[in-house]
């Protein structure tokens, strides 16, 4: 199963955290990376999960800002055996809100668009490539954003918040194109597929 095969791959590589091994998930918005990451995290009690949604600065934060910020927040200090931190972003008041520690751990999962960022390369382990047609990802992606919103009460927006994946859809595009994010993954999946045996 590809949750495995991520693990095993994981395994055979150097730890770079002092000891601790990270995963990175990148692809294209809705190609099911959280999944996948979901999947490493059952099957490996105790590992760190981190969503690069709660690190951009906004629909604009896939900038050349983010990698940088990363390193040295998150993955420097990891690496010299202290915890690492950042502020989340609150998509609702449009600003960064409460700092998160993030302990030093065995297995750390970085997974979102912009984790395969190259100035995150010398702590990874393993970088995973995750891809699905666009029409799916734009559906889920949507439906995702659309059952946010509704839960918080607030009124959806069909037409704003496709011209806000519109113009991410290009950014991640650039981004992609300048990290060489897919020709650098160690493993690439098909994210119409399913992650584990529990996973339907």
């Amino acid at each position: 199963m590809i949750v495995d095969d991520v693990l095993d791959l994981a395994r055979s590589a150097p730890a770079h955290l002092s000891g601790g091994r990270l995963i990175c998930i990148d692809g294209p918005a809705g190609s099911g990376k959280t999944t996948l990451a979901a999947g490493l995290a059952e099957a490996r009690p105790g590992t760190v999960v981190l969503h690069m949604d709660d690190m951009y600065a906004g629909w604009g934060g896939l900038d050349d800002a983010l990698g940088p910020r990363l390193r040295d927040e998150v993955m420097a200090p990891l690496a010299a055996g202290e915890p690492g931190h950042y502020r989340r972003f609150d998509w609702h008041l449009d600003r960064f809100a409460e700092l998160h520690l993030v302990p030093p751990c065995d297995l750390l999962v970085l997974e979102g668009v912009g984790s395969g960022a190259r100035e995150l390369a010398a702590y990874r382990s393993t970088l995973v490539w995750v891809e699905a047609p666009d029409d799916l990802r734009l559906a889920r992606g949507l439906a995702r954003d659309r059952a946010r919103v509704e839960a918080d009460g607030a009124v959806w927006d069909e037409a704003g918040q496709r011209a806000s994946w519109d113009r991410f859809l290009a950014d991640e595009a650039r981004f992609f194109a300048e990290h060489h994010v897919r020709e650098s993954a160690d493993l690439h999946v098909d994210g119409t597929e399913p992650r584990s045996s529990s996973d339907v």
